[in-house]
This record gives structure tokens, sequence and C-alpha cells, in this order.
């Protein structure tokens, strides 16, 4: 009689006809774009419809490891590392300007240098002001939003920013000092991916550790400090985002943590205020909704955008 354990080795056999076992692998590359060496991670076949994959901070494209195999069946999914993130490589000769004009510039070029014409993007936190940039200056590119807690409007800013925001009113070493004290640390990373989790143990650890491992390179933290005092040209640019939605109407599904600290939940139902077909969901969870929602996100994303 042949043994359970037997019956399981044979279903795990390359070239069994499960499709279960059919996992898209995500590949990584570099590529030049713009003087940056850009990291990538990438997956589903070249002619598919392409879903660009913003991370925020402190992240990297890592964080969309669990998300990309979900989609690759069907999308093309590309995730680059922002610059200052992940394994993103900035020679110092480039002398580059940590701003998110900048960051949008160089993911801009980014999709150009791989030919990428018309993209879906998923925005969340840093994310969003870059994806949000590119689809103002390119609307005809951008086939359709995902904003997972990534936000375009005031009321979605939580008091978390408090310490942010009276930087921004004074931008002084002892404000900034404040910022590295508190923010950049393991504890304030770790916080981040477990505030208004329901099970904080749930959070796989290799993602923050991951994050303090790379913002403990030397200079990085002054590489956050200088996007930390430019977020404020985000908020300024809010007007200018919406105006785009109003303009150009892209389908958007905003997928939120609701317990998250930085983007409530009132950021989430504004995008209705100026597209009124927007859909909305709420996940009860925290800032890194896909750390512990990834299963949730990408049925969502699946049902939204084959819908279109």
């Amino acid at each position: 009689m042949e043994s359970a354990t037997m019956r399981i080795t044979k279903q795990a056999m390359p070239g069994r006809e499960d499709a279960s076992l059919r996992v898209p692998l995500a590949s990584v590359h570099k590529i030049e774009a713009g003087g940056v060496q850009v990291f990538y991670r990438e997956a589903g076949k070249p002619d598919a419809p392409v879903v660009l994959l913003l991370h925020g901070f402190p992240a990297s494209s890592f964080m969309f490891r669990e998300l990309i195999p979900r989609l690759a069946d069907s999308y093309r999914v590309i995730a680059p590392d922002l610059p200052g993130f992940g394994f993103t490589d900035v020679p110092p000769e480039r002398k580059y300007p940590y701003t998110f004009d900048q960051l949008a510039s160089t993911i801009d070029a980014f999709t150009q240098t791989l030919k990428i014409s018309r993209y879906a993007i998923y925005v969340f936190d840093y994310g969003a002001p870059t994806g949000f940039r590119l689809a103002v200056a390119h609307p005809e590119r951008v086939t359709a939003i995902v904003s997972q807690n990534g936000n375009a409007y005031e009321e979605g800013l939580g008091d978390a920013w408090g310490p942010i925001r009276k930087y921004w009113a004074e931008p002084t070493p002892e404000n900034r000092a404040i910022l590295r004290d508190s923010v950049l640390t393991a504890g304030g990373t770790r916080w981040q991916y477990t505030h208004g989790v329901q099970n904080p143990e749930s959070v796989p650890p290799e993602s923050y550790t991951l994050d303090t491992a790379l913002l403990d390179r030397p200079g990085n933290k002054d590489i956050q400090l200088d996007l930390f005092l430019d977020y404020a040209s985000n908020v300024t640019l809010y007007p200018k985002f919406q105006e785009y939605f109003r303009r150009s109407k892209p389908p958007l599904l905003a997928i939120w943590g609701k317990n998250d600290p930085f983007f409530i939940p009132a950021g989430a139902e504004a995008f209705r205020r100026d597209l009124p077909n927007a859909q909305v969901q709420f996940l009860d969870t925290g800032h890194f909704a896909i750390e512990t929602h990834v299963i949730e996100i990408a049925r969502a994303m699946e049902d939204f955008l084959g819908s279109l």
C-alpha cells in the first residue's frame, strides 16, 4: 500500500500538472535609470498588462514578496526600490537630491528605460506622492490606481505626523535630532509594522529587521530626514493630485489598514469626493496591511483590475 508520504512526494515532483504548484517566480534585476542603479523585482509574462508596485517608508520592494506571485499569473508585476531604500544604488558623484520630485523623476526614467508606456500603479505611503506625480505628468500612462494607505488628502494625515509637522514648521537641528532618535530606530520601525495589528507577533520579523539594517547604513538616516522635511511638498501638491483625479478619472481602489496611525480612514474615504466611483475597502490592521492581509489585498486587486 502506498503511504501518505509517498503520495505527497509524488504530488510535489516537478512536472506535475497540479496548478497549485505552478507559482510564478520573481526575478531580481538592476538597471541604470537617470544615473541611478535601480534594483527591482519582476514576475509575469513580458507582454501582460503591467502593474507597477511602489513601496513606502522605511520599506523596499521586499514588502511585495507575497503579493507579486499572487498577481503574476495575469500581470507583469514590477516593483522597484526607491532611491535611498532597499538595494537601489545612487553613486555619490550623482549628488542626488533626496526629494519626492526627484524620486518621481527616477521612477519615470525607470519606466521609460524598461519601455513601459502603460501601467496600473499600486501606491503605499511614500509610493503615493511618487506615483501621483507620475500620473499628473503622464495621465495617459496610468490605467488604474490601487492605493493601500497611500494618501492624497489633508484629512487623511493622522496624529502620528505631529513630530514631523513640527519639523516642517521649525527645521532646526534639535527637531531633526528628535526624529532621528525616535522614528529612525529599530523600535520605531517595528512599531510602524505592528501598531494596530490584532496579533503583533504575526508580523514576520524579517520585514522590519531588514528595514532597520538598511536604515542603519552610513548616511542613510540623513537621507530619511531630508525626505521627512520634503514630505511637506506632497501636502502642498494634494490639490494638484485631486485635480488630476477629477480631470482624468482613473479607476481607483483604496484598500486601507483602518488602524494606521499615519494615514487614517478619512484619507481613503476622501477619494470618493473627486472620484465618486472609487472603491473603498477597510481591513482590520495597521499601516503595513500587506504584511497581515496580503490574500485579501491580492483578491481585491484581481477583482478590481479584472473588471476594467
